[in-house]
Parts: C-alpha cells; structure tokens; sequence
C-alpha cells in the first residue's frame, strides 16, 4: 500500500472527514514520525511496532564499476520492530 491509497482508504472510512484534512493528517503523522527519529527518539505505536534508528560505521566500500576504494560515512539507519500483535496477526 502506498501512501494515497492509505490517504484515500481513510477518506472512505471516515466520510465526515475532507479528503484533503485526511491527507493533512497522514502527512503530519509521517513527519512527526520521521521529526523524532532525527532527533534520536524511538517511536511507539502500540499493537504495531517500534521506530528507532541504529548506527552503522564509516567503512570502506568499492564502486562496482570501477573496483575503486570509496570511503563511505558513518550515518544512522532507521529500524522497525514489529509489535507482538502484528507479528500474531501475520502469522495465524
């Protein structure tokens, strides 16, 4: 599922809503979500799962078109752990 189809799903189920105040409120979540994992927050959605961000070491790799060494930076990741409901509804 992408993004307006989650947008346009939750506009049928809540008719009283405004497709655009929908999709208002889908961004927002997302940005908010995104907000607190650049900050390093982890973020809770109970019954679904947990964001946080895991950090990987600078290393050096290669570019595959040439074989050349290329040094690549230590950045941060963000990570998903399924919740124990979801985990339970996926595998029935």
């Amino acid at each position: 599922m992408i993004k307006s189809e989650l947008v346009d799903k939750l506009a049928q189920q809540h008719a009283h809503l405004l497709h655009k105040d929908v999709e208002r409120i889908v961004a927002t979540v997302f940005n908010e979500i995104s907000e607190a994992l650049a900050r390093g927050d982890r973020v809770e959605l109970r019954g679904f799962g947990a964001f946080s961000t895991r950090g990987r070491d600078g290393r050096t790799g290669r570019n595959p078109r040439t074989g050349e060494p290329v040094v690549v930076d230590a950045k941060r990741v963000p990570y998903f752990k399924a919740g124990k409901e979801l985990r339970e509804r996926l595998n029935k």
